[in-house]
């Protein structure tokens, strides 16, 4: 009689092992003897007597600033091989300069990052053409266009910074969650049909923010690949998400709040990569485009408050402590956010964090439209009309920004 233990049939796996070898060394081996394969390539150098081709260096200045009027200050990355900075040009003329790196003074690493200090007397208001010659003749540089001194770090400018947050993160995102109460009125078709335009919110954000990182990802040192890093945030945050997600419970009201506060989290993000740029653009002295920036995204954040009270409307209301908690979690980043933009503007921060912001809010509209499809059908005329008019409202008050 055979053993009803031991699986049998065609869909039944092997407990053999070759040469009665252990489960891990044969989970290992592959990884070993591929790890000795490419030792044994690198050591012995095979292919030497072909000739080969140095890599070429390769540097970006990823900003600059202007701590006082006789100062030029760029950061700088080194992409490719190591480098020696032998020489400084502004507007064509050899200047003075100073490095500051981890290693040796001048010289950089692969991925190393330095600051270059130049003595240099600036006009307000003037362009300037900033050039670094590496040893091997290289150059590489940028322009600082109508140069503005960068405003020091004082905590009167980490509070006006909070304030400017908070106006542009908290009050108008709470100001549109006030909508709450007549949302919870409407009949069911119409309750959808918003949802369907909250839906249309996050997608025309989703496509804005993406066209950004991709943009700002150019300027990204190429050491550090931008365009992966921004599908790398995108697909990471949507994951993680997801997985979120997955651990609610199967209760409808649990599953709702577990939605409103995921779209809170993507819309926060979002504010956060909006604060980044407020204070980039006070850093580079800019406060007229600092100020524009403010009430453009006032009245552009005040549509993000339905998106994450909506779902809430069915079931039982929550507690006033998870409307703040919302509130907060939706816009306080932007305060966070324009923190740190004052103190760097590094592209790989502001690209990374457009990302990540769409990844998390993409999968907000992935849960959106199937909240509304099990509760009806996604092509009804009022949740398409709702989620077009979601995208012409964010685009019309897009415009208060761009224009």
């Amino acid at each position: 009689m055979a053993d009803s233990s031991q699986p049998t049939g065609k869909g039944a796996q092997s407990t053999r092992q070759p040469f009665g070898l252990p489960r891990w060394v044969t989970a290992i081996a592959p990884v070993v003897i591929l790890g000795l394969i490419i030792g044994g390539f690198v050591l012995t150098s095979p292919f030497a007597d072909l000739g080969r081709g140095d890599s070429l260096p390769d540097a970006t200045v990823e900003y600059t600033t202007l701590p006082n009027d006789d100062t030029i200050v760029a950061h700088v990355t080194n992409n490719g091989p190591p480098i020696d900075i032998a020489q400084v040009h502004v507007n064509e003329a050899n200047w003075q300069f100073d490095v500051s790196s981890p290693g040796e003074d001048a010289h950089l690493k692969t991925g190393e990052r330095a600051t270059v200090t130049i003595p240099y007397q600036w006009m307000e208001g003037y362009d300037y053409e900033v050039v670094l010659l590496t040893a091997d003749g290289v150059t590489f540089g940028t322009t600082i266009v109508a140069a503005q001194q960068t405003p020091a770090v004082t905590g009167a400018l980490l509070w006006d910074l909070a304030v400017i947050g908070f106006l542009v993160g908290i009050v108008p995102v709470t100001l549109g969650m006030f909508w709450f109460p007549f949302i919870r009125t409407m009949r069911t078709k119409w309750l959808h049909a918003v949802l369907a335009f909250s839906a249309g919110i996050l997608g025309f954000l989703i496509v804005d923010a993406g066209f950004e990182a991709l943009e700002v990802a150019e300027e990204v040192p190429t050491f550090y690949a931008g365009p992966l890093l921004v599908v790398l945030g995108i697909v990471g945050a949507l994951l993680l998400v997801q997985s979120i997600m997955d651990w609610r419970t199967d209760d409808a009201d649990e599953s709702r709040l577990a939605l409103a506060y995921s779209a809170a989290l993507g819309i926060g993000l979002h504010n956060f990569a909006e604060g980044l740029a407020i204070g980039g653009a006070f850093a580079l002295g800019r406060t007229s485009l600092g100020a524009f920036l403010i009430v453009g995204f006032m009245a552009h954040n005040i549509t993000e408050g339905p998106v994450f009270v909506a779902p809430l409307a069915e079931g039982e209301r929550p507690s006033l402590g998870h409307f703040g908690a919302l509130g907060l979690l939706a816009g306080a980043p932007a305060i966070v956010g324009g923190w740190i933009g004052v103190l760097t503007q590094s592209p790989l921060l502001i690209a990374l964090f457009l990302a990540i912001g769409v990844g998390a809010l993409l999968q907000v509209v992935f849960d959106i439209g199937e909240l509304i499809q099990d509760a009806g059908s996604l092509r009804s005329v009022p949740n398409l009309a709702g989620f077009g008019i979601g995208l012409i409202v964010m685009y019309a008050t897009d415009l208060l920004i761009t224009l």
